[in-house]
């Protein structure tokens, strides 16, 4: 099989750093993109000068500003985002069609055939595309390279800012065994405290458990973490479409009657749907839990909500009161999946109804 050639580009503070171009006033100083205080605004974007002051994604801005009370905070501007979005990815069509975009600011890009035409090496075409991006934006991109996605997304994070990380076939094991678990795309705070739980805390750790030992703690999930672990990641680089509903779902090993298990689970997909929710800049409007009981019927319970849906906890909260309106823990399940759809623009106006829906 030939070796593939992955690379993941990721804009730093993109949404902070295109403000500070536009205004070369605030360059170099402490600036947030964000909401106002008074409407309980969140930190959408800090420049590095603002995370000096321990300033985050996320963070309120009310408290962004306590910590640094001569920040800098601006509206944010999101076409004017997307337009730049779009001009590099523009740039990155000299190079491959094969682009996949995660958010405004993140993209993969398979360069395989690009690399083989050239006869180029990754490390060097990467170089070249992070150089342009510099000199037709003003603006700098961390990029991480490897055979497969999984590995281009750890690297890309590993030196920001302006980084460039490539990992060698030969160097995967030494390059993953130190890293926390929490690197692994799809590992969140539920899973990482369920590992943490188990003694397990690095990469390494994790790779050097037995397949059928984590199918047995954590079934199909505990396969494909297993896989990831080791680096082994056959997922493509898929060209972005529009999507009419995100979802995630997993099959266990055996029947489950225990709640807790199946709430950690729901908790899991809501953090991944909700990722994946912000990567294509869009909200929902109905959540739906589907049930796979232990005879194989399968069920879906759905509720519409008047208030866009987009984060973790508005969809876990969702889908745990689904659950209640099922046959668990009565009856057994074998599989639970979480999705939500009706999916909108995140900047269009939502007409707010009046009462939600229930099915």
């Amino acid at each position: 099989m030939t070796l593939r050639r992955i690379l993941h580009i990721d804009m730093d503070a993109f949404f902070a750093s295109v403000e500070q171009r536009d205004h070369p006033e605030w360059s170099g100083r402490p600036l947030i993109v964000a909401g106002a205080p008074q409407a309980r605004g969140v930190v959408a974007a800090a420049s590095y000068e603002a995370r000096a002051f321990g300033i985050r994604s996320a963070m309120a801005s009310a408290a962004a500003e306590r910590l640094c009370p001569h920040l800098i905070r601006v509206p944010p501007r999101h076409e004017r985002y997307r337009e730049i979005s779009r001009e590099i990815q523009d740039l990155f069509r000299d190079y491959t069609d094969l682009l996949e975009p995660i958010a405004l600011d993140e993209c993969f890009l398979d360069l395989s055939e690009y690399c083989l035409q050239k006869r180029l090496p990754l490390s060097r075409v990467a170089r070249e595309i992070k150089t342009r991006i510099r000199q037709q934006t003003g603006l700098t991109a961390s990029a991480g390279g490897a055979s497969n996605k999984l590995l281009a997304k750890i690297a890309s994070d590993l030196k920001k800012p302006d980084g460039l990380v490539v990992v060698a076939p030969s160097q995967v094991e030494a390059f993953l065994a130190p890293l926390p678990v929490e690197r692994i795309w799809g590992i969140g705070p539920v899973m990482a405290g369920r590992l943490h739980s188990l003694g397990i805390r690095t990469i390494g750790e994790l790779a050097a458990r037995s397949p059928a030992w984590l199918e047995l703690t954590f079934g199909r999930q505990g396969l494909e973490m297993g896989l990831l672990a080791r680096g082994l990641d056959e997922r493509p680089v898929v060209p972005w479409r529009e999507p009419r509903s995100l979802s995630a779902e997993n099959t266990f090993a055996r029947d489950v009657r225990v709640p807790q298990i199946v709430l950690e689970e729901i908790a899991a997909q809501a953090e991944e749907v909700a990722r994946r929710l912000k990567g294509h800049e869009v909200v929902g409007r109905t959540v739906t839990l589907k049930l796979r009981y232990a005879d194989f019927t399968t069920i879906t319970r759905s509720r519409t909500s008047r208030r866009p849906i987009e984060t973790a906890g508005q969809i876990k909260a969702l889908a745990t009161r689904l659950l209640s309106r099922t046959e668990f823990p009565q009856r057994p399940v074998r599989l639970v999946g979480v999705g939500v759809s009706g999916l909108l623009d995140r900047l269009r106006p939502v007409q707010l109804e009046l009462f939600d829906h229930e099915e």
